[in-house]
Formats: structure tokens, C-alpha cells, sequence
């Protein structure tokens, strides 16, 4: 055996390493380094560490996890949105070639050639762009990008197979502020004229409710009574007493001969109108009655008032058939639809709660006052509804009360809301002002003060209750100087002699 230091050193350049040994080194490099890094992953838990691949300096050159996902990132994008048009059609391509051509011959000087603003990103593109997909060639080269599909061949031709689509010389909105607040005229109403007081009495008239042949209404009052007057002369026909305190609430049924009444003496009564007697009670209030309201189609009654919860009653069985609960305070106002929501209530927490009468459960809430609700009106004709509280009239739109626009200008409290087909709007404040409104745009075209009677305080001149008759041509009010004064409106009036004032503003306020 030779010495080991006399054998001469070995060359390593003159070692031949198989290829097979090669790639298996170069593996497992690979998966030490791939150990390494999950290894020590804490320590490069930095998103720089994309951009350099940690692997060491004997490994292959790879590219880093950021280039390849960068590149695969631009491929993907270019073939999504560039993928149909790569190339140009051949008239389009053809027109382009001749206006570089014409260009270039008025040159004068070769212009410097542009550069990228990102030599990288300009890479990929051009890496990407070469890999082209096969299914956007055909083995001659042509483009099939704006080729027509096989079957298709009596169909007409595309928009832009022989150029691009000429384009309309019109001018741009872009820049053009629109017009979207603009303000729709109201329209004109004639205004409205006291001609009719009806005294007889002895407290405020706090509830008004018209039969529906329009020919007598009812009106209860701080009296404890409830009285009965012709329409058309304003005579008394008849005096109901039952009550032990204020009445607050007076509905006369279509279908029935019914009058309901609700009083602050937690009573609900039922008068037939042929006997001229209470025939039914409705006990189940816990304190008093302010509000009530009969359902158009069905039999039942809703009444509401200060605990706080709408009760919905058989008419006939006299039954509870549901308590819908929600509000914090008073209820004060209640009105009720064939359509959903068929019922709905205000209230002194100033919220608007819409009932499902079917679940016997709330359906949405409407926040949007700021002080108490105290009155409730449905329009007629339209799926719509308003509401008042202090200084504040709004108008929603039915079934879920979305917002429409604000009644502004009645600065006061407002007791009481009546509307008729026509499109008028009243509103009577506790301070004896009165303001008729359109309804659909919110102008008010008149406001005045209701005079109190003779040998009255001028602090009794306020709005209690309202309600225009069947036909709409007359409101009545009922007020704190014990009266019920009639409204009409001016037959003279003409929109020469009482011209629209009316000054359009930027927009509806919101809210």
C-alpha cells in the first residue's frame, strides 16, 4: 500500500461530475433550502424576502418568488384583456401602416426612440406577449381575433370588421354639472277662507270625524260630550253623553251604523246610531284613550294612547286580538290602510312605528323626527303618508316609509294634519296658525292665524283636530276657543287675482 503523502494531488477542474449526480445535488439543495426557510421563517417574515430567493450561492439561479408572480400576474392580465384584440383588422392595420409611413417621410430627424418608465414591468410584457396562447393563431399566421365564428356566415358583420366605428361628433357631459336638484313648480290652489263657526261647546274641541253619505259630522270635546251637526247649515242635531272625561278620538264606520269614540277615561265605546246608545265597550287600556282608527276593510278597531300601545280589537267580539308594543311614550296618532303597512302610529318619543297586522309585530321604525309625533295622515288616492311634530312636517312613501321631503315653514306645534284629493295639505298649530300646503312638491301657499272667538284669550286660539269632509271642498277645525270653524275655498279666486308665490330653491331638504 502506497503512502497517502506521496500520492499527488487531485485537480477538482479535472473531475468529471456525471449529470444525474448534478441534478440530484441541485434537488436536494433545493429541499435544504426549503427546510431552511421554514425553519427560519421568523426571521424573514418580511415581504422583502420575496424579492431575493434564499437559497445559497452553489444553487441554480432561479427567479424569485416576486418576479414569477409578478410575470404570471402581467400574463394573466394581458391575455384577460388583450387576448381578442392583439391584432389589428386588416383595413384598420393597413390605414395605420400608411400614416407611419407619411410620418416618417416628413421626419426630418429620426426622433429619439422612447423609454419605459419601468424597463422591468416593459420585460414582462414583452415575455408574456411572446408566449402566445394557440388558440389565438391559426397555422398561417393570421389573426382570428376578429374572424367570424364557423356557422355564422350569413350573419351580419361585426360593428368594427372594416375599421374602427366612426364616432358622433357630439359634445361631452363629463365635465358638465348636472341639474339634479331642480325643483318641480307647485301647483296652483286657490286659497282657503273662513265662512262658518259652529259654537255650542263647553270645552275643546279636541276630535272631528265625518259620516261617510257626507251629510252630518261628529265632533267630541273637553265637555265630556259628543255632538252631532248638519254639514251643510251647521245645526245641531243631536248630543251623546257616556263619557266621564275629555273625548280624544271619533271614527264613524262605512259599513256599519257604528260611531266609535275614545275618551281619557280609558274608555272605547261603540254607539249605534239607529238606538243612539252604547251597545259595546272595549276594556283593556291602562290608562287614557288619545287615538283611534278603523281599518277600511276589515273589522277591527285600533285604538292607542298614553300606556304606550296600539290594541287592535274585534269590532264584534269585542275581543284583544292584538297589543302592538315598540313605543316609549304617548301614542298619540294612529292610521290605518288596506295595504301593507296597515297600520301605522306616532308617538311622543318622535317615532313613527309601522305595524304588520298579520304578525302582530313592528315592521320598521321611522327616527327621523326630532321632537314628538303628534299627528298622522294617509292621502287618499297616493301610497303615501305624513306626519307633524314642532316645527317639522315630513312625507313618506308606503310600504317601508322611505323618505320623500320636508313641509318647512310652521314654526309652531302642530296638532293636527288633514289632506284631501286634491293635493292640499292642512296643518293647525297650537298657537292658532294655519298653513295649507300642495302636497306634492311642499310649497305652502297660505298661512294665517285662526281668530278666537269673542270673550276668549288669545291663548286659546289653537288647533286641536281637523278633517276635511267626503268631497274635500270643506275643512273643519276643531279649537281651543270651544268652536268648530268651517273652511272653504275662495270661488273668486283665479291664478291672475292671487298669483303662485312661490321661490325655487337649491333642492328638497333631507331629513
Amino acid at each position: 500500500m502506497a503512502d497517502l503523502a506521496t500520492i499527488p494531488p487531485t485537480d477538482p477542474a479535472s473531475i468529471s461530475i456525471p449529470p444525474e449526480v448534478t441534478a440530484q445535488a441541485s434537488q436536494a439543495v433545493r429541499r435544504s433550502a426549503k427546510r431552511t426557510r421554514e425553519v427560519f421563517a421568523a426571521d424573514f417574515a418580511q415581504p422583502s424576502a420575496l424579492h431575493k430567493s434564499l437559497q445559497p450561492e452553489v444553487a441554480p439561479s432561479d427567479p424569485s418568488p416576486y418576479d414569477r408572480a409578478q410575470k404570471a400576474s402581467v400574463a394573466a392580465r394581458i391575455r384577460n384583456e388583450y387576448a381578442s384584440v392583439r391584432e389589428l383588422p386588416a383595413a384598420l392595420a393597413a390605414k395605420q401602416a400608411n400614416a407611419q409611413t407619411s410620418l416618417t417621410a416628413r421626419r426630418k430627424k429620426p426622433r429619439a426612440e422612447d423609454q419605459a418608465s419601468d424597463p422591468q414591468m416593459a420585460k414582462m410584457i414583452e415575455e408574456a406577449g411572446a408566449q402566445q396562447p394557440s388558440s389565438l393563431s391559426q397555422p398561417n399566421g393570421t389573426s382570428t381575433a376578429l374572424v367570424r365564428i364557423p356557422g355564422t356566415t350569413n350573419s351580419t358583420l361585426p360593428p368594427n370588421a372594416n375599421g374602427p366605428t366612426p364616432q358622433r361628433n357630439t359634445s361631452s357631459t363629463s365635465l358638465v354639472r348636472r341639474d339634479t336638484v331642480r325643483q318641480p313648480k307647485p301647483t296652483w290652489h286657490a286659497p282657503w277662507k273662513l265662512f262658518r263657526v259652529i259654537s255650542g261647546h263647553l270645552g275643546w274641541v279636541r276630535a272631528l270625524a265625518v259620516e261617510p253619505g257626507n251629510t252630518w259630522f261628529a265632533s267630541g270635546a273637553g265637555d265630556r260630550t259628543i255632538k252631532i251637526w248638519d254639514l251643510a247649515t251647521g245645526t245641531l242635531k243631536l248630543t251623546l253623553t257616556g263619557h266621564i272625561s275629555t273625548v280624544r278620538g271619533l271614527a264613524v264606520s262605512p259599513r256599519h251604523p257604528y260611531l266609535f269614540s275614545c275618551a281619557e277615561d280609558k274608555m272605547v265605546k261603540c254607539w249605534d246610531l239607529e238606538t243612539n246608545k252604547v251597545i259595546r265597550h272595549y276594556h283593556g287600556h291602562l290608562s287614557g284613550v288619545y287615538t283611534l282608527a278603523l281599518h277600511p276593510t276589515l273589522d277591527v278597531l285600533c285604538t292607542g294612547g298614553r300606556d304606550g300601545v296600539v290594541r287592535v280589537w274585534d269590532m264584534r267580539t269585542r275581543s284583544n286580538i292584538h297589543v302592538l308594543s315598540g313605543h316609549k311614550a304617548t301614542v298619540s296618532s294612529i292610521a290605518t290602510q288596506a295595504t301593507d303597512p296597515q297600520v301605522m302610529s306616532s308617538s311622543l318619543d318622535s317615532t313613527i312605528r309601522l305595524y304588520d297586522l298579520a304578525a302582530g309585530k313592528t315592521m320598521s321604525v321611522l327616527t327621523h323626527h326630532k321632537k314628538g309625533v303628534r299627528s298622522l295622515v294617509t292621502h287618499p288616492t297616493e301610497y303615501t303618508f305624513a306626519s307633524a311634530s314642532p316645527g317639522q312636517i315630513k312625507q313618506w312613501l308606503c310600504p317601508k316609509g322611505d323618505f320623500m321631503q320636508n313641509f318647512t315653514g310652521h314654526n309652531s306645534v302642530i296638532n293636527s294634519l288633514a289632506v284631501n284629493e286634491e293635493d292640499v295639505l292642512f296643518s293647525g298649530g297650537d298657537n292658532g296658525s294655519v298653513a295649507f300646503w300642495d302636497w306634492k312638491t311642499g310649497h305652502r301657499f297660505q298661512y294665517e292665524d285662526s281668530l278666537a272667538q269673542p270673550g276668549s284669550l288669545d291663548a286659546e286660539a289653537g288647533i286641536m283636530s281637523s278633517t276635511f269632509d267626503k268631497s274635500g271642498l270643506r275643512l273643519m277645525t276643531g279649537e281651543a276657543d270651544k268652536t268648530i270653524k268651517v273652511w272653504k275655498q275662495d270661488e273668486d279666486a283665479t291664478p291672475e287675482s292671487h298669483p303662485l308665490q312661490w321661490a325655487p330653491t337649491m333642492g328638497r331638504q333631507k331629513f
